[in-house]
């Protein structure tokens, strides 16, 4: 079997099984991870060197071979038979050759389809701002992001630019038109691609990931000047990323991004995703609104507040982490075990779940 048919076979396996991600590491049997959960392919045979030296050659284009020799690593998106796109990640490991892929779903879904809270379309109405995405990584962030992004190529004439290393959901023209970037091929990093976007008459932004100082900058540049940015971040809650953003800046100049900040941010989601009873993978999503409350809170540096504010605002919208993962174990959808492994605080949640069951222990 070739590399090429040997790679289709294993995608394949990762379509029919409807897992998220393909692990391919030398003395290992080629991985899959479904809800969650790492699965062993031990119907295949184990990788050797040569095997994923060749997988990689299948995968890579010859600028992408420089990439990987040159840096270790290189990141791109890899489109299946036109039926899938994976975001793929090769790099080196003991001087040997790792391939991790997550599968792309061809169709973007919608909020009521992923089970997110619908209030999250209010921000795709406002026309300028800073709404931030969270959590850790494999969670979801992205597949949210799209669906705020096709709500406002489904009922807005905007330019929509994203930027995105690499492109993972690919979006069609509708109401907006769509211009999607991916660093590396068609931008050198997203600072730059976030200057150019100023001059390209955008309204809607997508900024994959706010990875450096420059790039936070130009994102709260931006959503100053009439955009609506939507960005991730690899934080835990409004109060970390609210801090994280601060803290990237010199000491000097950080009132000065409290208060900016207090002005552009329109809100915080912050996702986790936990197996489903039954099957399939469930998100626990927080969701932190700016209110009057928060700004001032931002502006005065009381972002260990926050939380609070979050709590005593569910009327607007608003829900805490603890209190959706409570939800979805009322609702039989994961169980308290699964629950307690991500809860911000242990001990509220199961205050949550007693006073849910009547006083009943938990755990």
């Amino acid at each position: 079997m070739s590399a090429q048919q040997r790679i289709n076979e294993l995608l394949a396996i990762v379509a029919q099984q409807d897992a998220s991600d393909l692990h391919l590491v030398v003395g290992s049997y080629p991985v899959i991870r479904v809800d969650g959960r790492l699965l062993p392919l031990s119907q295949e045979s184990i990788l050797t060197v040569d095997d994923t030296k060749a997988l990689s050659d299948t995968l890579l284009t010859d600028v992408q071979k420089k990439t990987l020799a040159d840096s270790g690593s290189v990141d791109f998106s890899y489109n299946f038979e036109n039926k899938a796109r994976f975001r793929t990640n090769i790099y080196f490991q003991k001087g040997r050759i790792s391939i991790a892929m997550r599968l792309i779903p061809a169709k973007i879904r919608s909020l009521e389809e992923l089970n997110i809270s619908d209030k999250l379309y209010d921000f795709t109405e406002r026309t300028q701002g800073l709404v931030l995405m969270t959590g850790p990584v494999g969670h979801g962030k992205s597949t949210t992001l799209a669906a705020l992004v096709d709500r406002v190529n489904q009922t807005r004439a905007a330019h929509i630019l994203t930027i995105e290393d690499p492109i993972e959901y690919v979006h069609t023209h509708k109401k907006s038109i769509v211009n999607q970037r991916e660093i590396g091929q068609d931008a050198r990093n997203f600072a730059e691609a976030l200057r150019a976007a100023l001059r390209e008459d955008v309204n809607v932004i997508l900024v994959g990931e706010m990875r450096d100082l420059e790039t936070i900058q130009t994102v709260m540049t931006a959503a100053e000047t009439g955009h609506l940015i939507f960005a991730t971040l690899h934080t835990n809650d409004a109060a970390q990323t609210v801090d994280r953003i601060v803290d990237v800046f010199p000491s000097h100049q950080q009132n000065q991004i409290r208060a900016q900040l207090a002005n552009v941010l329109l809100g915080v989601v912050s996702q986790r995703l936990l197996p489903q009873i039954g099957g399939g993978r469930m998100p626990a999503t927080e969701i932190m609104i700016k209110n009057h409350a928060v700004e001032n809170l931002i502006r005065e540096n009381k972002s260990y507040q926050i939380d609070t504010v979050i709590e005593t605002s569910m009327q607007e919208g608003m829900i805490s982490l603890d209190k959706a993962l409570a939800d979805l174990v009322v609702r039989g959808l994961v169980t308290v075990e699964d629950a307690l492994m991500y809860a911000k605080n242990r001990e509220y949640l199961n205050v949550l779940l007693r006073d849910a069951q009547g006083g009943t222990e938990t755990r």
